[in-house]
């Protein structure tokens, strides 16, 4: 797909086109009538390593996106612009994207930011011409895809929702300023990526004192139902698949906590394991994912010979 074919029709870009940007694109082709151009930018096309390079623009190639060569080229003629990058690149992304903002653009703001870096990103945005959209993603892209739920917040929201209705998407307004949504996710990551540390440095220290089956069966009878060795497997995965995007979260949720004026210990803690595990970049199997025992001895093998 062209640039110039691109410029003819109803376009949206992404900025970053990584597991989120691919799982909302796959939902939106299973809806009716849906005939948008993509465009997309992702800095790992830019990547020293020529594997990184050639691995995101096969990605652009499999979902049939045009593959811009920076983000002002993705953007340039997009209705709708979705960030979906890590939190730690999420303001910067932005800003490189503005010299090709089209007037009026709708931009999903869609990474895990502190609601004081997105009132930031917000002013640039607007102040570009565009139109700025906090938007929380509240529960993993799979398997829901785009019909994850979203909340929205801010003075485009109302503009915003239509747009995303019309691409059947499961957003609410959450009613307050930029960065009203965000504090929803940014607190409940509080707890959501905390047990996942929590529960990660338990089976670790379980599995190295070979007590771990044990203290899972007494969590389960304090906590019936829970099922703590399936939860367990679930979680230590994610945190090897997913520790490093959850770290960066995390260090914005220790900011946000911060800014409250409380003492945010126990969030910046649980950036510890989820960037210590996530750097580890083990793979596993679909089976193997389902064994707490399994994924322990792999990461135990890795941090603690």
């Amino acid at each position: 797909m062209s640039q110039s074919a691109a410029a003819a029709a109803e376009t949206i870009a992404f900025i970053g086109f990584g597991e989120a940007a691919q799982a909302f694109l796959a939902g939106w082709r299973t809806e009716p009538g849906f005939a948008a151009l993509v465009t997309a930018y992702d800095i790992k096309t830019d990547a020293p390593d020529v594997a990184v390079r050639e691995e995101k623009r096969a990605d652009y190639a499999r979902a049939s996106v045009f593959g811009a060569s920076t983000a002002p080229e993705a953007v340039a003629n997009a209705h709708a612009v979705f960030s979906v990058v890590t939190a730690d690149q999420a303001h910067e992304a932005a800003l490189a994207a503005l010299p090709g903002l089209a007037k009026g653009a709708l931009v999903f703001d869609c990474d895990s930011c502190a609601p004081q870096t997105k009132t930031l990103t917000a002013k640039a945005v607007d102040a570009a011409g565009g139109r700025y959209v906090d938007v929380a993603v509240m529960a993993p892209v799979h398997p829901r895809l785009h019909r994850t739920p979203l909340l929205i917040s801010g003075p485009h929201a109302e503009a915003a929702l239509p747009v995303l209705a019309g691409l059947g998407m499961a957003a609410q307004i959450h009613d307050g300023p930029v960065g009203s949504a965000s504090s929803v996710k940014m607190i409940r990551s509080i707890m959501m990526k905390g047990l996942e540390a929590l529960v990660a440095e338990c089976v670790l220290a379980g599995t190295k004192a070979r007590v771990i089956d044990t203290v899972l069966d007494t969590l389960d009878d304090t906590y019936p139902g829970f099922d703590w060795k399936a939860r367990s497997a679930y979680m230590l995965e994610r945190v090897m698949t997913h520790g490093v995007r959850r770290a960066a979260e995390m260090r914005e949720v220790a900011l946000t906590v911060e800014l409250l004026g409380l003492d945010n210990a126990m969030s910046a803690a649980s950036v510890g394991w989820q960037q210590t595990i996530g750097d580890l970049g083990i793979r596993t199997t679909a089976d193997e994912a389902k064994d707490y025992r399994v994924l322990a001895a792999k990461i135990l093998a890795r941090i603690a010979p």
